[in-house]
């Protein structure tokens, strides 16, 4: 019980430190997928450290160099508590920010996560010897059913009920109980070894020669492709709703939970369901590509759930009946860690280097679905008990052949025929051109020149002398934005904008004005300038101010801008630290006293508008939505929020307010320790 207590405390540890570390350090680094993206990056490379460091200490050592090592290690990292981010690590560039994340996880929390990640295996091994002929393998799937609740716990007990302080505070209680638990294992361990207890593992009868290559080629392919569409998944589901730990919890949820039923008992895994499963779901990913984004959030969510499940049940569960005798235990663990670890590198570091836009899901598909031909060719993995016939594995070419095809062409067309595809840590960028000049009109005068931001459009100009200074998109003269800098002032006006896109704002710009830009990601502000004309040709003076806006806002002193403007999208997806309490309390400390602050909220999936009409209620501000609903396709949500009430009910305002006030089902606000994505779904 003890060692089953033990490594199911560290596994859970090792997954609830995951999302509390992840949500402080989203903020400083722009809120971007890839934040949590290199967050798992970091714990699958300490995940394989610690597999490695089991496995060599107990290749090497002798029991109690291997109990005085490990004690020494647990009790070290005591020094590390309490977990919780220096201030001091904030960046104050946006340069290189994956080595920037990759630095301070392994500065904070590089030892307890090392320690707690070689817990399961180690123990295992010491389990294997201590109770001669006992199969281990059952508390590995105790260790993911640990990390399983985790994950669970946390979106729906821990981050609505506890603050960030406090949770730290619990993680590193429990930290010290897992210790108290080790060090029992190891007095267990210490008096089997003086007795006349320790043995070699028994193997039951079963075969112990050592495993092939190909066996130890497949232990790190099949958790390697399993990696793969777990954090391909994540990017995909964040990319179009939110990054925020619920959004990550789910994937990773059902990644853990294959491991759990898998590694529970072989009859769990059965074989013929879970492939025809990969090959369904992996057909209609290849037609949810295809529609660029025009099903539902439901469908979207389901279709990829259910993709990554049968890919992690199929993976894992070749894995599993691959597994060796006891004696290499610690080997097999080894060697899935390193395929988890070379998974999650490909994506995070590789893939942003390779390719110009997001093809991990795309590849992660057609791996499974080749590694399903090799384990049917696979004499010690057949289909069924014989040897899978000609008719099976040509079947199996064929679906390979026929989801493949569609993923490819639908690379190529989003590649094909754009002026420029920019991929870096905040995402991929699209720039596009499109001439839709008619008949009756003068060659190249309806030439439309877009940005878009995966699949969300953020700023379209046409290229034309005629019409190529005015506002287009989200920001039309009829738009609550355009109506708000439309309107006269007696000075020349100052305005922030979060968010540059194609610098679309700057069309408003009059002599006098000052615009200040605040923009994280440098691929967005060199395409403005280069394929763009609106911040060239602004009669405002304008100033692009590169990193976190927050961080930059926290920096600088009170700005007095007349305008806040809050556009910092991610695709479909805010930035949740630029929507809490505290960042509005910022904001309005950089405002004139009848200053107004303008937040785009347009929006597929969540509706912002009762969070936003909150946030402004405890600031003392009048929250005013406006929607221009009479000019598709771009119809824009816009909610203003003023301290001077008489603003906000001006005529040219009023013409498409469709609210003002507050509704009166509250919900509970955003702080910088609590939000929760389901209050704003649709």
């Amino acid at each position: 019980m003890i060692y089953a207590l033990t490594i199911f405390t560290a596994a859970f540890l090792l997954f609830q430190i995951q999302p509390l570390f992840g949500k402080f350090i989203l903020p400083w680094f722009g809120g971007s997928t890839s934040v949590w993206t290199t967050c798992m990056l970091f714990f699958q490379v300490f995940l394989l450290a610690g597999y490695a460091y089991a496995h060599l200490s107990v290749r090497f050592l002798k029991v109690n160099a291997q109990l005085v090592l490990h004690g020494l290690l647990v009790m070290s990292a005591i020094g590390m508590l309490p977990v919780m981010p220096d201030a001091g690590w904030k960046p104050v560039s946006p340069d290189n920010p994956v080595w920037q994340v990759l630095l301070l996880l392994t500065a904070h929390l590089g030892l307890p996560c090392f320690v707690l990640a070689s817990t399961s295996p180690l123990l295992q091994a010491w389990f294997s010897r201590v109770h001669a002929g006992a199969a281990p393998y059952r508390l590995y799937s105790l260790s993911n059913a640990g990390s399983l609740l985790a994950l669970l716990s946390y979106p729906l007990l821990v981050e609505p009920m506890f603050t960030r302080a406090h949770q730290s505070i619990g993680w590193s209680a429990g930290f010290v109980l897992f210790i108290l638990l080790t060090i029992g294992c190891g007095w267990g361990r210490w008096q089997v070894h003086s007795g006349a207890g320790d043995a070699l593992p028994g193997d039951s009868g079963k075969e112990v020669s050592p495993p092939s290559a190909r066996v130890r080629m497949l232990w790190v392919l099949l958790p390697a492709a399993a990696a793969v569409m777990l954090l391909a998944v994540t990017n995909q589901v964040c990319l179009d709703i939110a990054v925020v730990p619920f959004l990550w919890v789910v994937p990773l949820a059902i990644y853990l939970g294959s491991f759990v039923i898998c590694f529970n008992h072989e009859r769990w895994y059965f074989r013929p369901f879970w492939m025809i499963g990969l090959y369904v779901s992996s057909g209609l990913t290849a037609w949810l590509v295809l529609q660029e984004g025009g099903t539902s959030m439901g469908t979207q969510i389901g279709i990829l759930g259910a993709l990554l499940l049968c890919a992690s049940m199929v993976c894992h569960g070749e894995l599993y009946r691959l597994r060796p005798a006891p004696r290499y235990l610690t080997g097999f663990y080894l060697m899935l860690a390193a395929g988890g670890a070379l998974g999650g590198l490909f994506v995070a570091l590789i893939a942003p280097l390779v390719f110009n836009m997001f093809l991990e899901l795309h590849l992660g598909i057609v791996m499974c679905l080749v590694l399903v031909l090799v384990i049917l060719h696979h004499r010690e993995v057949a289909f069924v008990k014989r040897r899978p016939d000609i008719f099976i594995r040509a079947l199996a070419m064929v679906c390979l052949v026929g989801i493949s095809v569609p993923l490819y062409v639908h690379a190529e067309q989003r590649l094909g025929g754009k002026l420029e595809v920019l991929r870096n840590f905040y995402g991929v960028l699209t720039i596009d051109e499109i001439d839709a000049t008619r008949a009756d009109e003068a060659p190249g005068e309806s030439l439309q020149r877009a940005m878009l931001h995966g699949r969300i459009t953020h700023g379209i100009q046409f290229m034309s002398d005629r019409y190529r200074r005015f506002p287009t998109t989200y920001y039309l003269e009829g738009s609550g934005i355009g109506r708000l800098l439309a309107l006269k002032s007696d000075h020349g006006r100052r305005v922030a904008v979060v968010g540059l896109g194609i610098g679309t704002l700057a069309a408003y710009g009059r002599p006098g004005d000052l615009m200040r830009f605040y923009e994280i990601n440098p691929a967005v502000t060199t395409a403005a300038r280069e394929y763009f004309t609106y911040l060239e040709e602004s009669q405002a003076d304008i100033d692009i101010v590169p990193g976190d806006a927050r961080l930059s806002l926290e920096r600088e002193p009170p700005g007095h801008y007349d305008v806040i403007v809050l556009d910092a999208f991610n695709s479909d997806s805010p930035p949740v630290h630029l929507l809490t309490q505290e960042a509005f309390e910022l904001y309005f400390k950089h405002l004139s006293p009848d200053g107004v602050i303008a937040v785009n909220i347009t929006n597929k999936h969540l509706d912002m508008s009762r969070l936003l009409s909150q946030q402004a209620a405890e600031a003392g501000a009048h929250p005013v939505l406006l929607v221009n609903a009479d000019e598709p396709p771009f119809i824009s949500s816009w909610l203003l929020m003023s301290r001077d009430q008489r603003l906000m009910t001006h005529p040219h305002l009023q013409e498409i307010t469709v609210r003002t006030g507050y509704r009166k089902d509250r919900v509970a606000g955003w702080t910088d320790d609590y939000s929760s994505l389901l209050q704003v779904l649709r």
